[in-house]
């Protein structure tokens, strides 16, 4: 009998391959794929071509050492995100303020639209060898 809570049993298979990849990757490091949505891929992009990254391999790395390094400041990390949901809370008000002047029916059938439409494929980065 499985006795992992639901919220672990949903990933079960993830948290198996974590164990059984950590000690190669202590050894050698990791290496996978990721897909971010478009406000996230634009954000990272946008940073490379300013020449902040080099690559988003390089994005990933720092901000997983980031998020390493705030992991012991608990109050900073929820100041962080009390100041993040406040500006979202914030950003929802507005977007409900402008969505009333639109009339219901119209927002919804630009909704459907947008969803009914197949998703663009993914960009792929490729590393460039030099």
């Amino acid at each position: 009998m499985d006795d992992r809570n639901d919220d672990e049993a949903d990933n079960y298979a993830e948290r198996d391959q974590a164990k059984a990849l950590r000690e190669q990757a202590r050894a050698g490091g990791l290496r996978f794929e990721a897909y971010l949505p478009p406000a996230l891929a634009d954000w990272l992009l946008e940073r490379v071509e300013r020449g902040m990254f080099v690559d988003p391999s390089e994005a990933v790395f720092a901000i997983v050492k980031n998020f390493i390094d705030m992991e012991p400041h608990r109050d900073l990390r929820d100041e962080l995100l009390r100041r993040i949901l406040d500006a979202s809370i914030e950003r929802s008000f507005e977007d409900v303020e402008a969505g009333r002047t639109h009339p219901a029916d119209e927002v919804f059938d630009r909704l459907q639209r947008r969803y009914s439409q197949p998703l663009p494929e993914p960009a792929r980065w490729q590393k460039i060898v030099r």
